[in-house]
């Protein structure tokens, strides 16, 4: 097999150009100075190691109280009296109680007070409160009995009106309810092997050079960060078959000799598949640079900081578009020209881990802006929103720096190697949100 060791030649720029006529011969100037400050969050936040398997399950839980209500399926009348009135569930429309997903009526569902509404927006009429007193049927026919806790009026439900639940409410001398409890949800990932190698020949190994002393040295610290920023690309851009799976299923790929292949599905992906682009749990924003407003940015901030952390702040990792944007002034820029809002950023800072960041205020929670060098190209105007407390760093194996990995046959040179085994852990994947700005 060739060689792609570094070699000390005849000619090139070891041989012309690194000879000691520079003014400062031991100092180069490099681009990047916070290269990876996604990962630089994730491992600094949460890190689980010692798993006893790469591929790892989480368990996460939305908590059924956020929303709780069903739909009715025919219009039926129900006058203010003590006579209770027979409604059909909508099939499929329960939220938040027992039957969730499903078309019946349960046991659990008696003593529950609901609000009867034609909507769930602002601006929806509400027609008034029913008790639900007997539940029957099943499947497509499940049905419930209603009396209507108005003191005056007719409560008259249409096919799709919302019974939204506002409380219990049991007689006198009744016996406790049936009770009923939902389950965890179970989501997964896996660990990927990382390796990024480097090698150089002897001769250069003992060279006398300028710009970097020590050839080897320039390498490994360069290799050090090319797989650091490998990981950032994989932790936010990878993707796993295991997740194109009906359940959890290990439909890894294999390499040219048949080896498993394990990729970590990064956070990007699990929110453009798993995501919603649309409703109260909206996770996909599209903005239009043309027609985007303050108003839509108040609207969407809401949606952001909906399940706020204790201090108010949540971090965004940003490409360089993403960073120009929330400051531009041009019509079809901005927010500015498009509502004579102008943002003010708060002044640049450092974090104690490392990386720089602006603040964004929003009438709901504020935004620290996190330029992610990695957020380029087709990703330079996005901006990544998480929810630390749902995000963590995963390591199977601790990372590892493999030194003079080559030695048959008195090889004349050092070749090294970086290796870890880790990727990153994603629930409750609302509470993330990604921002495309076109």
């Amino acid at each position: 097999m060739a060689s792609n060791a570094k070699v000390l030649g005849s000619s090139g720029v070891l041989y012309t150009d690194r000879r000691d006529f520079y003014m400062r011969p031991n100092v180069v100037k490099e681009l990047w100075t916070d290269v990876t400050p996604f990962t630089t969050v994730v491992a600094n936040q949460q890190t689980i190691s010692g798993l006893k398997d790469p591929q790892f399950k989480m368990f996460e839980h939305r908590n059924p109280w956020q929303k709780q209500y069903f739909q009715t399926g025919t219009a039926v009348a129900s006058a203010a009296d003590n006579a209770a009135d027979t409604w059909v569930v909508k099939s499929g429309t329960p939220v938040g109680i027992e039957g969730e997903g499903g078309d019946y009526a349960y046991n659990s569902w008696i003593g529950l007070t609901c609000e009867v509404w034609d909507g769930l927006t602002p601006g929806s009429t509400k027609q008034g409160v029913v008790l639900i007193t007997a539940v029957a049927g099943s499947g497509s026919s499940a049905n419930f009995s209603v009396k209507n806790m108005n003191d005056t009026g007719t409560i008259t439900s249409a096919d799709g009106s919302y019974l939204v639940v506002i409380g219990n409410a049991y007689g006198e001398g009744t016996v406790a309810g049936t009770a009923w409890a939902d389950e965890l949800a179970v989501v997964y990932n896996q660990c990927q092997i990382f390796k990024t190698p480097l090698q150089i020949t002897g001769t250069l190994l003992e060279a006398s050079l300028r710009g970097e002393s020590s050839e080897l040295a320039r390498l490994r610290d360069q290799k050090s960060q090319e797989h650091k920023i490998q990981k950032e690309r994989a932790f936010l851009f990878g993707r796993s078959p295991i997740n194109i799976s009906a359940g959890f299923d290990d439909n890894s790929l294999s390499d040219a000799n048949s080896n498993a292949v394990r990729s970590c599905m990064g956070i990007i992906p699990a929110i453009e598949k798993h995501g919603a682009a649309s409703g109260a749990d909206q996770n996909r924003f599209a903005i239009s640079e043309a027609s985007y407003a303050y108003g839509d940015f108040v609207d969407d901030m809401e949606k952001v900081f909906q399940y706020v952390p204790e201090a108010g702040v949540k971090r965004a990792f940003c490409g360089p578009g993403a960073m120009s944007y929330w400051s531009k002034m041009a019509g079809a820029s901005g927010l500015a020209g498009n509502s004579g809002w102008t943002v003010n950023l708060g002044d640049m800072k450092r974090d104690a881990l490392g990386f720089n960041y602006r603040v964004l205020e929003s009438p709901h929670g504020a935004l620290q802006l996190i330029p992610t060098p990695v957020l380029r190209d087709a990703y330079n105007k996005t901006m990544l929103v998480v929810s630390d407390e749902n995000l963590f760093h995963a390591q199977y194996r601790a990372p590892k720096f493999q030194a003079n990995i080559l030695t048959d046959d008195a090889y004349d040179g050092v070749k090294d190697q970086y290796m870890s085994d880790e990727g990153i852990g994603v629930t409750l994947i609302e509470s993330h949100k990604i921002f495309s700005i076109t």
